[in-house]
């Protein structure tokens, strides 16, 4: 594989092999990166909920097909976010993007934002043929408020090219899906994960090489 530079990016947009939606602006072109935008969508995760057996805490089961519980705050122009000191939260790219069948992204957090305290996670492959917007899990690492702006620069994508198209496949991160949390792309291994049936898992799914 190999990185693709500003050259070759540009091409990519040209042809619309790659779209952005909005489209990037002069600030967002790198020698070999293009820097995202943060959006208005900021998803904050609930710890707790009443039900009829009183007050009850929530928690993350990566394996569990119950909804997630979150605040959807959607900012509107001139608002900003305030990330309280050891807040965790999800947030959206302003831009949604459109890759290409031979391509592959990293997504890496900006230097300058993790120098202010906000840890944004070396999130991941953006698969090639992924079309929507990107879900960015966020923390304040410090003891103080920082404030986010939308429309600031907040992370940035390295495109690498493939040896040969690919067929996309629904993802299960767009915005929409963590909010509703659907059913599970292959739930028959969740299901012998949670069961602790590792070796079972491994024997029946093996690899026809």
């Amino acid at each position: 594989m190999a990185v693709l530079t500003k050259k070759e990016i540009v091409e990519k947009i040209k042809s619309g092999e790659l779209e952005f939606a909005p489209e990037i602006d002069k600030f967002q072109l790198q020698t070999h990166s293009v820097d995202l935008r943060l959006g208005y969508t900021f998803l904050i995760h609930k710890t707790w909920k009443i039900t009829q057996a009183g007050r009850v805490a929530l928690g993350i089961d990566a394996f569990s097909n119950q909804k997630r519980d979150f605040d959807v705050i959607e900012l509107e122009e001139g608002q900003f976010f305030d990330l309280l000191p050891g807040e965790h939260i999800t947030v959206a790219s302003l831009e949604t993007i459109k890759m290409p069948k031979d391509v592959m992204a990293v997504l890496y957090p900006r230097s300058s934002v993790n120098r202010r305290g906000v840890s944004v996670d070396l999130t991941g492959i953006i698969d090639a043929g992924y079309q929507g917007q990107l879900i960015i899990p966020v923390r304040n690492n410090t003891g103080q408020v920082i404030r986010l702006y939308p429309g600031e620069r907040f992370c940035q994508i390295v495109f690498e090219s493939l040896g040969s198209n690919l067929q996309p496949h629904k993802s299960r991160h767009h915005l929409k899906d963590v909010v509703d949390m659907p059913e599970p792309e292959d739930s028959e291994e969740l299901t012998l994960i949670t069961k602790g049936e590792v070796l079972k898992l491994k024997a029946k799914f093996k690899i026809d090489l």
